[in-house]
């Protein structure tokens, strides 16, 4: 695993922005699997702005989500989808036709499932995999369980998931109790994977999840398995974690 030490969050994303950046001029039709919430925010935002300069070119780029809340439409500004649009996708070159992000409004959750299992094996294999880290070590919205989730699937979340949710919505009650996320496998079957994490909230459980035992208790220590996965976070975040590899 490489780690990435940044001073804060704006260097954190300007270091992931660069190497997303370079997966696309390497590959420019290159499938990324990328991700929401407050941690990549600025990496988009950089990616943009390396956009807008004529660095980059995201006309032959593929993306897949890992995740969307069951029950909100695309037009929902709490969707994902709609989180994608106004963060990124709306201001850069990509072909919507090609993004890909679960169906929230699917009547049959099976079948949602399996459709969106098909997409990623019809798109893949994913070149690189954007993740950020939950509070109780999730990825995408892969909560902590008695087993590793393989494929797509429709999950219950967590208290402490609805909880750090809630600052979006409007009141608590707003939150979705559920959502479609990739699986373990899913994220595992990615060529590359690039994890960023910030703030000195995430310091323990990036320590447990990197240097502790896997297991689907902290779903993001399966990524100790994975053979190139890259880590990026700022000093507080990765504090805990340098202390257990410096000793």
């Amino acid at each position: 695993m490489k780690i990435y030490c940044e001073k804060d969050y704006e260097a954190m994303s300007r270091r992931a922005a660069g190497i997303l950046g370079a997966q696309v001029i390497l590959k420019p039709d290159s499938v990324l699997g990328l991700a929401t919430g407050s941690s990549p925010v600025g990496t988009y935002q950089e990616l943009i702005r390396r956009y807008e300069a004529g660095e980059l070119d995201f006309s032959k780029v593929t993306s897949v989500n890992l995740d969307e809340y069951k029950g909100l439409s695309g037009e929902n500004d709490q969707s994902y989808r709609y989180f994608m649009n106004i963060h990124f996708f709306d201001h850069v070159n990509i072909d919507k036709s090609r993004t890909f992000v679960p169906d929230g409004l699917a009547k049959d959750s099976q079948k949602a499932c399996t459709e969106y299992n098909a997409i990623i094996r019809r798109e893949g294999p994913v070149d690189l995999q954007l993740l950020g880290l939950g509070n109780n070590g999730h990825i995408g919205f892969n909560e902590p369980a008695p087993i590793f989730e393989k494929e797509t699937h429709c999950v219950d979340l967590a208290a402490s998931t609805i909880e750090a949710n809630k600052r979006f919505f409007e009141k608590e009650e707003d939150v979705p109790r559920q959502a479609y996320t990739m699986g373990i496998g899913n994220i595992m079957q990615a060529k590359k994977i690039l994890i960023i994490v910030s703030g000195e909230g995430k310091a323990d459980i990036v320590a447990q999840a990197f240097c502790g035992p896997v297991t689907p208790e902290v779903p993001a220590s399966i990524l100790q398995f994975h053979s190139d996965v890259t880590l990026v976070g700022d000093e507080a975040a990765l504090s805990k974690l340098m202390e257990r590899l410096e000793q």
